[in-house]
């Protein structure tokens, strides 16, 4: 796999000259709601953690579940709870019965496309649209890793929650947290990248490493964790849990890339590669989760999906 690389200065312009790739919005329907619960303005200090944690390097500390994609629907059970229909346009992956009503409980009784099956976890994305059409991921790969303090981490708490990104951005440099590249190149970008014929879209996301070891969620979904500053969690949020990174391929290449997203309350199909986002439900089976931090993280190995070390 090549390197996951950070987003400097000159990537954002990239981002900011390729904006015109993008066609205007257009709404798919007129109800009109707040989608605040995907908005969100990093403070300086964060953002400069979330770029230095991209390209932080795994130090042999590290799982992963293939959790190929599942369905989609207008549903998020986190920022709408109960609220079907109401969000733009999801990818699902995990989890199959994931949607709006969706709890601890339904998930850890539903089943996955995840391996290994004891990952029941609901995880999601904006669907990704070319020339207007939903395109699901080829592959989808989840991972665990230590990159810091990792003898320390803890597993996640059972119903866990939150969300990365920011929807509402209108500029790249208001979303750290998005990056594109395309297969076989190393360079990366908040905005979509025009990929050349042989090569595929995908997307990295990182999660925040830190959690203030009392709250499974926030009234943002985002408080209660947070980013680690010069990698080390701060006081306000003490406990270091892995880093839960999605990789996400899309077979295709090339322009008329666009997400699924909101403008001005109203859902639309075509918000450009700087609005993604990304959302975690945790419903790991607890003891196989503990087994995988034990084993991989706290240990300093390298595990497949079955938790078992391939490399030290």
């Amino acid at each position: 796999m090549k390197a996951r690389g950070a987003i400097g200065a000159a990537a954002v312009a990239a981002a900011l000259a390729v904006t015109g790739l993008i066609v205007g919005y257009q709404p798919v329907n007129a109800v009109k709601t707040s989608h605040a619960g995907h908005g969100f303005a990093y403070s300086a200090e964060q953002a400069r953690a979330i770029v230095e944690q991209q390209a932080a390097p795994v130090r042999g500390s590290e799982f992963r579940a293939n959790c190929p994609a599942s369905h989609r629907k207008m549903d998020d059970p986190i920022v709408f709870q109960n609220q079907p229909g109401v969000s733009h346009m999801h990818q699902f992956f995990g989890n199959k019965t994931t949607d709006a009503y969706s709890t601890l409980t339904s998930l850890r009784a539903g089943g996955t496309t995840c391996n290994p099956t004891a990952d029941r976890s609901a995880y999601w994305v904006p669907t990704l649209y070319k020339n207007g059409q939903p395109i699901a991921p080829d592959t989808v790969t989840i991972y665990y890793q230590g990159i810091h303090d990792k003898e320390k981490a803890v597993a996640y708490p059972q119903g866990l929650r939150y969300v990365v990104g920011n929807s509402k951005a209108t500029s790249p440099d208001q979303n750290p947290a998005a990056r594109w590249s395309c297969t076989t190149q190393s360079p990366s970008d908040r905005n979509f990248l025009n990929c050349p014929p042989g090569t595929k879209v995908e997307t990295y996301l990182d999660f925040p490493t830190c959690w203030n070891g009392r709250d499974l969620d926030s009234s943002n979904h985002r408080d209660h964790m947070a980013f680690a500053v010069g990698l080390v969690c701060p006081a306000s949020h003490p406990v270091v849990v892995p880093r839960l990174e999605f990789l996400i391929t899309y077979p295709v290449n090339g322009t008329g890339l666009s997400l699924g997203g909101t403008v001005n309350g109203v859902n639309v199909t075509n918000a450009p590669g700087y609005t993604f986002h990304g959302d975690f439900l945790n419903a790991w089976d607890a003891a196989e989760l503990q087994r995988r931090v034990s084993n991989c993280i706290n240990a300093g190995y390298v595990c497949g999906t079955d938790g078992n070390p391939i490399q030290q």
